[in-house]
């Protein structure tokens, strides 16, 4: 029985949304300005910030390319720039409905193909919780969550008040890096994005080891870190000698080294080189690791999961672990296969 092929790190932009200043407050909101049919350009303020193209909203687009590069399933989750988290809890709670509710309209012109996450007002942990809950309800799968509120990493008690609450529910959370210091040095050659998100992602995974995060939180936590883990994997050897040698600085929160922790969360495959990958699956083990693609973004690779289809130092069931079991069990279990014909594994 062929087994469907997940990408769980993919966004979407809407086309189109409301006057956000008049919607939720305050100035300086993102806006779309479109070029044409195909092309548009993500703009704050006067700034343009990113260019995008159809496939970010138009669900045929994003299906054909699905189909091209062999992906049964993908989840669909909000583009970082809309977590809205520097801003007052009562406008991020407001622009939060607005985006959640127009990623569940792109889904489900996707039919069972796309599986909507939506974000949270993550500043304020109740009402991060409410949200998450009316989402759940209305059709969303699970959360993305950027991997710091300003200077409150992922072992800020807020964050782990809501990542309680996610386990309670049973919601699979996807923790996406979003805002990077920028800089002189930063601030050429994308190094902001080269650099600066795989070291954020790095330092949220130590955050809720060091933390203390993974002790308190349950372990029906499922909780998925985008970039491969971004740093982190690299240097594992590196925190463990550190919390073993300099314990009296490093351990903080943590009952373990970090390396105890492994089975606690997930990484996406998106490291493009076979050689990456085999340094990820040893040390996040096979059972941890589930293709994300970062689609439609040209950092994203393209066709989706090609590096864990063509990685010889895979045997055919770790394969199919990659390509779709991790990711089901991830998502608790979901198969949206209904009408879908099965690229196979």
């Amino acid at each position: 029985m062929n087994l469907p092929v997940y990408d769980v790190h993919t966004h979407v932009v809407p086309k189109g949304w409301p006057d956000l200043a008049a919607e939720c407050g305050g100035t300086g909101w993102p806006w779309l300005r479109v070029d044409s049919e195909r092309a548009a350009m993500l703009m704050v303020g006067d700034h343009e910030w990113r260019p995008i193209q159809s496939a970010c909203w138009d669900a045929p687009t994003r299906l054909s390319d699905m189909d091209a590069d062999g992906i049964d399933v993908q989840v669909v989750s909000p583009t970082p720039i809309f977590f809205s988290y520097d801003r007052p809890a009562a406008q991020a709670v407001k622009v939060a409905r607005v985006f959640n509710d127009l990623v569940l309209e792109c889904a489900a012109a996707g039919g069972d193909r796309l599986v909507p996450f939506c974000q949270v007002p993550l500043q304020d942990p109740d009402a991060a919780c409410e949200e998450l809950d009316r989402c759940l309800a209305a059709g969303h799968a699970g959360v993305e969550i950027g991997n710091h509120v300003g200077d409150r990493d992922l072992g800020d008690p807020g964050v782990v008040q809501f990542l309680r609450h996610c386990a309670e529910v049973g919601a699979p959370v996807f923790v996406h890096p979003w805002d990077m210091p920028g800089g002189p040095r930063l601030d050429r050659w994308m190094a902001r994005w080269l650099t600066g998100m795989p070291a954020e992602t790095h330092l949220s995974l130590l955050a809720m080891i060091l933390g203390g995060v993974f002790d308190a939180v349950p372990d029906t936590l499922r909780i998925c870190f985008a970039h491969g883990g971004g740093n982190f994997p690299y240097w594992l050897g590196r925190a463990d000698n550190a919390w073993h040698r300099r314990g009296d600085l490093v351990r903080g929160r943590s009952t373990r080294p970090p390396s105890h922790y492994i089975g606690r969360f997930y990484v996406d495959s998106v490291v493009f080189e076979e050689p990456a990958l085999r340094l990820l699956v040893s040390v996040m083990g096979e059972d941890r690791v589930l293709v994300g693609s970062d689609y439609p973004y040209p950092l994203g690779e393209r066709p989706a999961g090609q590096v864990v289809r063509k990685a010889d130092f895979l045997t055919e069931e770790q394969r199919s672990k990659l390509l779709s079991t991790n990711a089901a069990r991830f998502l608790g279990g979901l198969h949206r296969t209904a009408g879908v014909a099965l690229s196979g594994t």
